[in-house]
């Protein structure tokens, strides 16, 4: 039997409802992203309404020969009378959290200082970018957990609208010994979420554990699955605007430390590359919309950040610099890209880290289904692949994890010290794509089923350690996996 909170029939009373708002909202919540000893970014967005609207209809849904007549015809027109009920216009849809003009000022502070507190000036949100603004705050102390608030007004006015609260962690420095916990998701959209109301059940989970810090390694969103077919910008943000209304999203992200990836499918579309459009939206605008409008940015799309003593973690890009999947195979197809790839071989030469994770949107040992042409587990990418593994095989302290699978399993290729794990989708009904008895050799562990990957780094005995547990989409634990370390001097 489903439970209602008090504020979710409040939700279901009033959604839809035609009062007057006195906006503007923070119905989006607040993300921070990029967060290292020292900085981090703050996004947030404005909207017109508290909550997304529940009382509207559903989205049509053109079959897959229509769905390739808009995707090539390219037509606003045409996608919108495909998609909205006669009558209807976007903002009216079920989910819709459309945005609002205003202004935003930010304060954050240490949790145990808060007399340091540090105050922004107004500034209005980009109403060419979603109603979106970010900032960008330097000279953070290490190993700091901080609060954030920020308030919203109407333009020009002196009135407060609305509040957030939030808060984020910097890393500790790389000498200082600690514990830490972390989680890795990848594949979740709205359609196949498993709670209506609230979202995916993963994040109330994890928000449970208290995790130092998510990585979201892409596949946020779909924007090729029906309910709507992105095949338009306003589609796309529609899409970011009802994912991140959703209440168990919007309170986790507002709170955890986070780090946000992209992946295909919220770039265009399936196994997208440079030179495609997805209906009227460019690959080049695609990748603008992700990094540089709807998610924290950051001046480079990858990024190696140090956990203290024993852990580092390099988040890799893999759609700015990818080559065509259709190029042919050779030393000059990549997915990386040459400059991305050096960084990673010389930062992981010179860090003296005990544990080093290698997070990434696609997987590099796989195994992945034999038509698949879009990651170095892949027979189009083998060369760069083979080039890769052979590196990372000097190393028998660097593990990696991934995520666009949308099933789970631990990967170790048998006689080499090469780890992979993959951390599933978000929910089971996203789960599939392989065969739950295909078990095969280099496979430690299988399930195709949805969940999550956490990583635990302890000490104890003179040793440190560093947990990998897959968790089922209620938290319970399905494998784990652990590996330790003489203490480093």
């Amino acid at each position: 039997m489903k439970h209602f909170t008090l504020l979710t029939i409040l939700i279901i009373a009033f959604s839809g409802c035609n009062l007057q708002s006195p906006g503007p909202f923070f119905g989006n919540g607040l993300h921070n992203g990029w967060v290292d000893q020292n900085s981090v970014v703050i996004w947030t967005r404005l909207t017109g309404e508290p909550e997304m609207n529940r009382a509207g209809p559903k989205f049509l849904e053109p079959d897959a020969e229509n769905h390739r007549r808009l995707d090539k015809g390219a037509n606003i027109d045409s996608i919108y009378m495909a998609q909205l009920p006669s009558g209807f216009s976007l903002d009216e849809m079920e989910g819709a959290c459309p945005g609002m003009e205003g202004e935003v000022k930010l304060v954050y502070y240490p949790l145990k200082d808060p007399e340091t507190r540090i105050e922004s000036g107004w500034t209005p949100v980009d109403a060419q970018k979603n109603f979106t603004y970010q900032w960008k705050l330097t000279g953070l102390t290490p190993g700091t957990k901080y609060v954030v608030e920020i308030e919203s007004k109407k333009p020009g006015k002196s009135k407060i609208s609305d509040k957030i609260t939030g808060s984020f962690r910097t890393p500790p420095d790389a000498g200082v010994v600690t514990d830490l916990n972390f989680c890795i998701v990848t594949c979740h959209d709205y359609p196949r979420r498993d709670d209506s109301i609230n979202g995916h059940k993963i994040y109330s989970i994890m928000q449970q554990m208290f995790p130092d810090f998510l990585v979201h390694t892409g596949d946020v969103e779909y924007y090729d699955k029906a309910g709507p077919f992105a095949l338009t910008e306003e589609l796309m943000r529609f899409k970011w605007d009802r994912i991140f209304a959703l209440p168990y999203q919007r309170d986790f992200y507002r709170q955890v430390t986070t780090y946000f990836m992209k992946d295909d499918h919220d770039v265009l579309r399936d196994d997208a590359y440079p030179g495609m459009r997805y209906g009227t939206v460019s690959w080049e605008r695609g990748l603008e919309i992700f990094d540089k409008e709807q998610f924290p940015s950051n001046d480079l799309p990858y990024k190696t950040i140090r956990w203290g003593k024993d852990l580092q973690i390099w988040l890799m890009e893999g759609r700015n610099y990818r080559s065509k999947n259709t190029d042919q195979d050779g030393p000059d197809k990549t997915i990386w890209g040459k400059e991305q790839k050096e960084w990673l071989y010389n930062t992981l030469l010179k860090s003296d880290a005990t544990f080093k994770l290698i997070i990434t949107p696609g997987p590099i040992l796989g195994p992945d289904r034999e038509n698949k042409k879009d990651n170095y587990s892949n027979k189009v990418f083998a060369y760069e692949g083979n080039e890769i593994r052979e590196y990372l095989k000097q190393f028998d302290n660097v593990f990696i994890c991934n995520g666009d699978r949308h099933w789970q399993y631990v990967t170790n290729i048998p006689g080499t010290t090469l780890w992979e794990f993959s951390c599933g989708a978000g929910s089971d009904v996203h789960a599939g794509g392989w065969d739950q008895n295909d078990l095969r050799p280099e496979h430690r562990f299988l399930r195709v089923k949805g969940g999550f990957l956490k990583g635990s780094l302890y000490h104890s005995d003179e040793k440190v350690n560093l947990k990998f547990q897959h968790f089922d989409v209620d938290g319970n634990v399905v494998h784990e996996e652990l590996f330790s370390k003489d203490h480093l001097n």
